[in-house]
């Protein structure tokens, strides 16, 4: 007789089947139970070190005894434990259908954790998700991507960059609820309701506007809308050159925060200005790096390069 056969032969096999489906079905307790108390986060790393130590235990008793309907016994053969191997195997599919149909509560220390990650006034995107049913603050607005209206549709960079640059100004507003760039612009080149787009994002108001460039000059529209009422709180258009792009920028963040009567606790935020053909130089770069192909990434670098030849104390850069 083989050392497998023999084993077979005592149960040692079943018995370790039977310790591994038990052990995990006890993590899997464990784990829940983890989310719904108070216990310390290394409480299940301590289940599995015991279940691991007493592997070899079991496995040492399995060989010497058996379980039999008359109980323990030396080296006979049993049957009562393939009915205790099946009644695991019941207990743990149970469980995972369970664990996939319950909803899991997350604990409040990981909820307070994802909190203070998020960029300060941006609101991250799984607390979107968790509020999307709530009622959305009346100071509560998503900046989505403008569009580009140029003839050659070359300028993508420039709309997307005053687009984000808008973004990050308004998020420095304490009172100001802004939905993060992510979410946003995961919108961006869909045919979508701004109903619908408050509602996913759970705002109150949308920024939507266009970039048109001609040469050096510019025509910036933007326009504020009321997401429950479809209706234009606030709507300009700005034809300039390149050299009024950080003037316009600060200008929109103004009329926003005005038109959503947010008390400010000192001067409204603005946009760091520099060279206007470095900052058009920079937002080409930034556009290049979120594309993550090796050859834009190159491209990207080299036009920093050129930004901080321009303006060394440009921090974006």
């Amino acid at each position: 007789m083989t050392f497998y056969e023999e084993l077979k032969r005592r149960n040692v096999v079943k018995v370790a089947v039977l310790y591994i489906v038990a052990s995990w079905l006890i993590l899997q307790v464990a784990d829940v139970l983890s989310s719904l108390l108070p216990v310390p986060e290394w409480t299940g790393a301590l289940v599995f070190l015991f279940l691991a130590l007493g592997f070899p235990l079991v496995m040492t008793f399995s060989w010497v005894y058996e379980l039999t309907p008359e109980g323990l016994k030396r080296e006979q053969d049993g049957r009562k434990i393939n009915i205790v191997i099946i009644v695991m195997l019941v207990l743990a599919i149970a469980t995972v259908v369970v664990d996939r149909l319950l909803p899991r509560q997350v604990p409040a220390v990981e909820t307070a954790a994802v909190e203070e990650s998020a960029a300060p006034g941006q609101a991250d995107p799984s607390q979107l998700a968790a509020e999307k049913f709530a009622p959305p603050p009346d100071r509560s607005i998503a900046v989505l991507p403008f569009a580009d209206m140029s003839p050659d549709k070359d300028q993508e960079y420039l709309s997307d960059g005053l687009s984000e640059e808008l973004l990050n100004l308004l998020a420095k507003v304490p009172e100001l609820r802004v939905a993060s760039r992510t979410s946003a612009f995961s919108f961006k080149g869909k045919d979508v309701k701004i109903a619908d787009v408050a509602a996913e994002l759970n705002v109150a108001h949308v920024l939507e506007g266009s970039v048109r460039k001609a040469g050096n000059r510019v025509r910036i529209t933007a326009q504020l809308i009321d997401a429950g009422t479809d209706v234009h709180l606030w709507s300009e258009t700005w034809d300039r050159t390149l050299d009024d792009v950080f003037a316009i920028q600060d200008e929109i963040a103004a009329n926003v925060v005005d038109e959503l009567r947010v008390t400010l606790l000192g001067e409204a935020p603005t946009i760091e200005e520099t060279d206007p053909e470095a900052y058009n130089l920079f937002l080409q770069a930034r556009h290049l790096g979120r594309q993550g192909s090796g050859e834009s990434m190159l491209r990207a670098v080299d036009l920093l390069k050129q930004v901080l030849a321009m303006d060394p104390d440009y921090v974006p850069a």
